[in-house]
């Protein structure tokens, strides 16, 4: 543990937080007592009470544990950005002078103590991390991986290793998903990056499209120069390296170090042989689903043979994945309807996602429900989010979820709606309701839930709705 042997106690404040969530089991794995805040209760803050992490829902400082005030020289607070300066629980550690740290550099403090493998990236980088991870997984039982999402091959979001040398040993092997939110992964130093794509996002945190690279290009000037940089082609020319290696992958340029030849689509999944520096891996049939998942495997083949894995190992777990949760997730098929769940959040990846969908299932209606995730990437986007849902044949919108931000004046859905083509848009926010509109269409649809927000909770309903109709 290093940095956290004298720590017995650690509170989170925004414990539900699919990063938080990840550290707050790594300390409970250590044998720390863990503590948690969250705004409100959800299926991972309810996994996190039965593991024995003890959560409370309610701003209240009455409710902070005894060890806590008892004990505050031997506790450690973690909180994230997302949890607002107000908060009465948060006031009360930073005015009696807890040791406190953000997310972000816990993180950094515990993957500084092992090989890193860093995902970054404004869209991938859960999917291209969790498949990292699941090579790891075969390669050895011994290697860590803090994850964005939760990976159906391990139903959880931390990859913690059976042998507990590991933890003591420099060599082992830790992938960790790089988030550029509040510029978070300035924290990691990597053995390994991947890059795997630049876009404007997070227009609340940076000034500009030009801020965010700027930034990327920081992030990947602090990997180890004896490791390397791996790149999308697609933003090569972004990123500038001194002394560090850059190599550069792609879905099927033949002259980037690491592509995609013989692609083809079979049964729902792509098919295809890998092109790399050492050689072809042939006829790996990738887990994850969606032609976008072509390029990232060609980033997790990078990394992993730069981290000196086999091509068989790497095979095995490239076909072995399950997929991540809310990831291009089938949540219900039969001969009539299809419904896949998605996290997708900004326009591009709702166009990824669209298009995907649409060459799995050419022939079908494809019905969007949407919810816009932040006031202020609706206000900056509007026309893109416009553009990408237009691909659907019918949409509807729900309100916009809030997560951290305040309303801003004269920004809701009907922003988005406003600047759509097409004609098959409602707004509807009650769950219901949207459920009955989805009911009413005629079978042979595929119906998709898009963002990131608490639209997650109509994903059961809907998909129980759909086999008691089916």
């Amino acid at each position: 543990m290093n940095h956290f042997d004298k720590i017995n106690y650690v509170y989170f404040l925004g414990v539900g937080g699919i990063g938080m969530s990840a550290l707050a089991r790594y300390f409970n794995f250590c044998g720390k007592k863990v503590f948690g805040y969250d705004l409100t209760a959800s299926p991972l803050t309810l996994k996190l009470e039965q593991e024995g992490i003890s959560v409370v829902y309610s701003d209240d400082v009455s409710l902070i544990p005894k060890e806590c005030l008892t004990y505050k020289d031997q506790t450690m607070v973690i909180f994230t950005p997302a949890v607002p300066q107000d908060n009465k629980i948060f006031g009360y550690f930073a005015v009696n002078r807890y040791f406190m740290l953000k997310r972000a550099r816990v993180l950094g403090m515990i993957s500084d103590n092992y090989s890193l493998i860093a995902v970054a990236g404004t869209h991938g980088k859960t999917t291209t991390s969790s498949v990292i991870a699941n090579i790891l997984r075969c390669n050895s039982r011994n290697s860590f991986a803090f994850l964005g999402g939760i990976s159906k091959n391990l139903d959880s979001n931390l990859m913690l290793p059976e042998n507990k040398e590991a933890f003591d040993d420099k060599k082992s092997l830790l992938v960790a998903e790089a988030d550029e939110f509040d510029r978070s992964f300035l924290w990691l130093t990597p053995q390994i990056s991947v890059i795997t794509y630049v876009d404007a996002d997070h227009l609340d945190i940076y000034k500009d499209r030009d801020d965010i690279i700027e930034t990327f290009n920081r992030f990947a000037q602090k990997t180890n120069p004896s490791g390397a940089v791996v790149v999308n082609k697609k933003i090569s020319d972004l990123i500038s390296l001194t002394n560090i290696k850059k190599i550069i992958y792609s879905e099927s340029d033949s002259e980037t170090d690491y592509y995609a030849e013989n692609i083809r689509l079979e049964n729902g999944s792509f098919i295809v042989d890998a092109c790399t520096p050492f050689g072809v891996i042939k006829d790996i049939k990738i887990g994850a689903k969606g032609r976008v998942n072509i390029e990232n495997t060609m980033a997790c083949i990078a990394a992993c043979k730069l981290a000196g894995i086999d091509d068989k190992i790497i095979k095995e777990g490239i076909e072995g994945f399950c997929g991540v949760k809310r990831r291009m997730d089938f949540q219900f098929q039969n001969s009539s309807t299809v419904y896949i769940d998605d996290y997708a959040h900004h326009p591009r990846e709702l166009s990824s996602t669209i298009s995907s969908v649409r060459e799995l299932f050419a022939d079908r209606r494809l019905i969007g429900i949407f919810q816009p995730h932040l006031y202020s990437r609706t206000r900056d986007f509007a026309t893109d989010f416009a553009k990408s849902l237009d691909l659907l044949d019918s949409v509807i919108l729900m309100d916009i979820y809030p997560a951290r931000e305040k309303p801003i004046p004269g920004v809701d859905s009907r922003l988005i709606a406003g600047q759509m083509k097409n004609k098959n848009t409602c707004l509807i926010n009650d769950k219901d309701k949207i459920i009955e509109k989805v009911l009413e269409q005629k079978d042979g649809s595929v119906i998709l839930t898009l963002g990131a927000g608490n639209i997650d909770r109509l994903v059961q309903p809907l998909k129980q709705a759909l086999e008691n109709k089916n």
